[in-house]
């Protein structure tokens, strides 16, 4: 797309009546609900994967080597990374609410095949359908409920979002656990899965698209350089978020590395605790707990990031997440207690870390080029699976497990030293005009 075709770069526009469309959290609750119950279908769909893939990896179909084991994770943040880029350009052609209800469909045969998969490959295969189905119901819901609170709420509605889904990523995985300990790694732990593409499809059937309100909030903005001729294409936004923009840049790293440690360890902590003699239904606790709390946390995390910006969180957040992986090493000669307190504090570390990123790509972006900007974030942000579960993979296989967690420590300190020298925290566009 090039410079001068605006009107190509958003979905049909829509212009609002006076008085029938309003901006807000109160004012939309309805919607905003539906969409939060929604996110939460999507969270539980991956969930399903926490726990039990790892080990049905190893035990059902014999893999030995770790990058081989943890290759549905490296299909899955491919797959969800490309999506989430595509996703901002979709909303050129197509409503928000569309490509919500496509996500959904492409996610279908996912809990079928983890269930009766005849060999590993056909679960990586799912994996990358699963990646697809992630990144655009996720991308759709996080924008639709930018759309509907406006600039005010952003911080409290990008941790309302994340927190339903990752409150229901550690739910699935906790019921995975226990339904694996009491009748086998598989078929029925997968197959719950169908209750969640059930509801997050007929749900997404009764949400209502967000056009009218991100024209409405359109309107009272002047074009970021001057004339709608000026917007930037999707090759300058790519740019602008990715390295250009220092602050975005130092959002784009951190989210980057933050999947990159959840991509770790969600292939690595499930074989480190199994090594050191904990059994699946311990293991679905740890596995469990950790998005639990990043979930719940997310929520004061992100009415907090409207209050005292959203560097100091991020900062903050990944300091605590590196100083967590070095206690899961610290304290392995008390598997369980390591594990819960890792977990504990990479909850409360990604918690804080997850709205301020979200808020802070938003804060820095014009609502024409918004979409395209979270799109590139949330493609660094999930590029951070596919890299941290090939980092794991290599290092595990050269090094042993717990190298590569200690590896992991180190990169997430590093992130959190450059996220506090490039981001720089500013008022909402609407409160600068």
């Amino acid at each position: 797309m090039t410079r001068g075709t605006t009107t190509g770069r958003l979905s049909p526009p829509i212009s609002p009546s006076p008085g029938s469309v309003r901006l807000g959290l109160r004012e939309n609750r309805a919607q905003f609900v539906l969409l939060v119950v929604v996110t939460a279908a999507v969270g539980a769909l991956v969930g399903l994967e926490r726990t039990t893939v790892p080990l049905i990896g190893t035990e059902v179909f014999g893999l030995t080597g770790n990058l081989a084991v943890f290759s549905f994770i490296i299909a899955f943040g491919l797959a969800k990374a490309f999506t989430n880029l595509a996703a901002g350009v979709l909303t050129v052609r197509f409503r928000r609410r569309q490509l919500l209800l496509a996500g959904w469909l492409i996610g279908t045969p996912v809990p079928f095949v983890l269930a009766w998969a005849p060999s590993w490959w056909w679960i990586v295969a799912a994996n990358v359908l699963l990646g697809v189905n992630q990144g655009l119901t996720w991308s759709m819901t996080v924008n639709m409920k930018i759309d509907l609170v406006g600039p005010a709420r952003r911080g409290l509605a990008t941790g309302l979002n994340e927190a339903a889904g990752y409150v229901s990523v550690g739910a699935a995985a906790l019921l995975t656990g226990y339904l694996a300990t009491h009748y086998g790694l598989r078929p029925a732990p997968e197959l719950i899965g169908v209750v969640f593409l059930a509801a997050g499809l007929g749900l997404s059937l009764l949400a209502k698209d967000t056009a009218a309100h991100l024209a409405l909030e359109l309107a009272r903005y002047p074009s970021p350089e001057g004339s709608p001729a000026d917007m930037p294409s999707f090759r300058e936004t790519f740019a602008r978020t990715s390295w250009r923009d220092r602050s975005l840049r130092g959002a784009s790293q951190a989210g980057l590395v933050n999947n990159l440690n959840d991509g770790l360890t969600w292939g690595v902590f499930p074989l480190l605790f199994a090594d050191h003699g904990l059994g699946i239904g311990a293991i679905g606790l740890i596995k469990g707990l950790y998005p639990l709390l990043w979930g719940i946390g997310q929520i004061p995390a992100g009415r907090l990031a409207d209050h005292v910006g959203r560097k100091p969180l991020v900062v903050t957040g990944m300091l605590v997440q590196a100083a967590a992986l070095l206690l899961a090493l610290l304290l392995l000669d008390h598997p369980l207690l390591a594990g819960i307190l890792s977990a504990v504090g990479l909850g409360l570390g990604t918690a804080l870390v997850y709205p301020a990123l979200i808020a802070s790509v938003s804060d820095h972006a014009h609502p024409s080029w918004r979409a395209h900007a979270l799109g590139t974030y949330r493609f660094w942000r999930d590029i951070g699976y596919a890299a941290g579960a090939l980092v794991a993979g290599v290092l595990a296989d050269a090094l042993g497990l717990d190298a590569t967690v200690l590896a992991a420590a180190v990169l997430t300190a590093l992130s959190g030293l450059l996220a506090a020298r490039w981001m720089t925290d500013r008022p909402p566009l609407t409160d600068r005009l």
